[in-house]
C-alpha cells in the first residue's frame, strides 16, 4: 500500500482539533502554552523522512503568497472575536491608558527594530523598515492567554484590556510602515513619495478604516437587533443563556448558528469595504467588532457570537501552529545569524519592555502592573502577515535574513511569553496590580444583568 503524506496530515490536524479543547485548560496550570505544544509537534512531525511538503517562503512564492492568505484569514478571526469580547464602554477616558502605546509604545519598537536591523545586521534602509514594522505590533492570535475573557464578565482587569486594545489596533497601525518601506524599495532620498505615503497610507488608509468598520459595525448591529435576525433568542427564558457559573449553557449555544455566520458576514463584510475604499481592513473589522458590542450591550447574542468566532479561531490556529513548526523544520531559521537572534531577543527583553513601560508611566497601574503589561508583547501571526504581504508586494533585498529574524523572534516568543505569562499574570492579581489604584474590580458593565456598584471614568454609581 502506498503511503501519502497528506493523509498523515489530516490525521495531525484532526487530533490536533481534538486536543486542542482540553490541553488548552489543563497547559494554562502548567508552564507550558498550546502554541508552544503544537508548534514542537509540527516542528518534529515535519523534521522526520516522511516526504511531507516543505514550507518555506524564502524558497517558495507560492509558500509566500499562502502564509499571506492564511495569516490574514485568522488575524481577521482574532480581531472579531477580541472586539466582541471588551465589555468596557467606549470613551476617550475609558479607554485612555490605551493611546500610549499606541502613540509611544509602537513608534520606539519600529524605530529601535529598524535601527538595529540596518546598523547590526547590514539591511537595506526598505528591509530594515519593513522588519521593524514586521516586528512592531502585538499579536491577536496567540496572545488569548493575555487577553480578556468572553462578553459578558463584568470583571475589571486593566492588563488584559490594555493587552487586548493593543494587539487589536496596532495591528492595523503596522500597516502604514509596511507601505513606508515599499515605497523605499529602490529610492534612495527623501522626496515626494514620502508626502504621498504620509497622506495616503498614513492618514488616508487610517480614517478609512476606522470609518469603514463604525458604519459596517453599525449596519451589522441594526440588522441584527432592528430585523429580529436574532429571533431565535426570542424563545428563550431570560435565565436560559448562562447556567449557574455564569457560563454560556447549552441552551444558549445550540439554539441556532445564524448569530455566528451574520457576524463573521458582517466583520468580512468590514474588512473587504474597507480594502475597496484603500482603508485598512484590520482596523475595520476590530472597530466593527467594537462597535457592535456597545449596541444591546445586555444582549446574550453576543456571549454567542463570541463563541462561533472563537471555535473558527481555534480551527485555524491549530493549522498554523503546525504549519509554523513546519516552516522551523523546512529551514527558515537557516539564515539566522547571531545579530539577527540577538536582535529578536532585544525585542522581548529590552525594546518592548522599554516602550510599553514609558508608555504605561502616566497610567495609574500599580508598578508591577506597569511591568507586566510593558513585558507582555507577544509576537504572532501577525508578523508572518506582514512580512509575507511585503515579499508579495516589492522586492526587498535580504528575504532570508527577514524571515530568519523574524521566524526566530515568534519562537522566542512563544517560549518566553508560553512559559512566563500565566504565573506573572497569577501574581500580579493576587497582588491586586491587575487595576488602576482607585477603581472598583467591576465594570460598568454590557452585559446582562449586572447591577453591582461601580467606578468609570470617577464617579461611583449602579451598574
Amino acid at each position: 500500500m502506498d503511503f501519502e503524506p497528506r493523509i498523515l496530515l489530516f490525521v495531525l490536524f484532526g487530533l490536533g482539533l481534538i486536543a486542542a479543547v482540553g490541553l488548552e485548560r489543563w497547559l494554562s496550570r502548567k508552564y507550558l502554552s498550546l502554541p508552544l505544544l503544537y508548534v514542537g509537534i509540527g516542528w518534529a512531525v515535519f523534521s522526520l523522512p516522511l516526504g511531507l511538503p516543505r514550507i518555506n517562503p524564502t524558497a517558495s512564492q507560492f509558500d509566500a503568497i499562502t502564509l499571506e492568505y492564511v495569516t490574514e484569514f485568522i488575524v481577521i478571526a482574532s480581531l472579531a472575536g477580541a472586539g466582541i469580547a471588551i465589555d468596557r464602554p467606549v470613551s476617550w477616558k475609558n479607554w485612555a491608558q490605551i493611546w500610549p502605546l499606541l502613540v509611544i509604545a509602537m513608534p520606539v519598537t519600529i524605530v529601535a527594530v529598524a535601527v538595529l536591523g540596518w546598523w547590526g545586521l547590514g539591511l537595506a534602509p526598505a528591509s530594515a523598515i519593513l522588519l521593524g514594522a514586521v516586528l512592531a505590533p502585538t499579536d491577536p492570535v496567540l496572545a488569548r492567554s493575555v487577553q480578556v475573557g468572553p462578553p459578558g464578565e463584568s470583571e475589571r482587569h486593566d492588563i488584559r484590556f490594555s493587552l487586548t486594545v493593543e494587539a487589536g489596533l496596532n495591528d492595523g497601525l503596522a500597516f502604514p510602515f509596511t507601505y513606508l518601506a515599499i515605497a523605499a524599495v529602490g529610492m534612495t532620498a527623501v522626496g515626494g513619495w514620502t508626502l504621498e505615503w504620509f497622506a495616503l497610507d498614513f492618514v488616508w488608509r487610517i480614517v478609512a478604516g476606522i470609518a469603514m468598520g463604525w458604519a459596517v459595525g453599525r449596519a451589522g448591529a441594526w440588522y441584527v437587533f432592528e430585523r429580529k435576525a436574532d429571533a431565535g433568542m426570542a424563545e428563550m427564558g431570560e435565565d436560559d443563556d448562562v447556567d449557574e457559573d455564569g457560563h454560556p449553557s447549552s441552551v444558549a449555544l445550540k439554539y441556532s448558528t445564524s448569530e455566528g455566520l451574520v457576524v463573521l458576514g458582517t466583520l468580512l463584510l468590514a474588512y473587504g469595504a474597507a480594502e475597496l475604499v484603500e482603508g485598512y481592513g484590520f482596523l475595520a473589522v476590530f472597530v466593527g467588532a467594537v462597535t457592535a458590542r456597545q449596541r444591546e450591550n445586555a444582549s446574550r447574542y453576543h456571549k454567542i457570537s463570541h463563541h462561533f468566532i472563537d471555535q473558527i479561531e481555534k480551527i485555524v490556529l491549530v493549522g498554523v501552529l503546525f504549519a509554523f513548526g513546519g516552516m522551523l523544520a523546512s529551514g527558515v531559521l537557516d539564515a539566522l545569524t547571531w545579530p539577527g537572534a540577538m536582535l529578536a531577543l532585544a525585542l522581548i527583553f529590552i525594546i518592548r519592555p522599554i516602550g510599553g513601560f514609558l508608555a504605561e508611566l502616566n497610567c495609574n497601574l500599580p508598578w508591577h502592573g506597569k511591568l507586566t503589561v510593558a513585558f507582555l508583547g507577544i509576537r504572532g501571526m501577525g508578523s508572518v502577515y506582514y512580512l509575507a504581504y511585503g515579499q508579495n508586494h516589492a522586492t526587498f533585498s535580504d528575504l532570508d535574513a527577514l524571515w530568519a529574524v523574524t521566524a526566530f523572534a515568534i519562537l522566542a516568543s512563544i517560549v518566553i511569553h508560553g512559559v512566563l505569562s500565566a504565573p506573572l499574570m497569577r501574581m500580579v492579581e493576587g497582588r491586586g496590580g491587575h487595576i488602576h489604584r482607585g477603581q472598583h474590580p467591576t465594570l460598568e458593565g454590557l452585559s446582562p444583568g449586572v447591577r453591582r456598584p461601580v467606578k468609570v471614568e470617577g464617579r461611583q454609581e449602579q451598574g
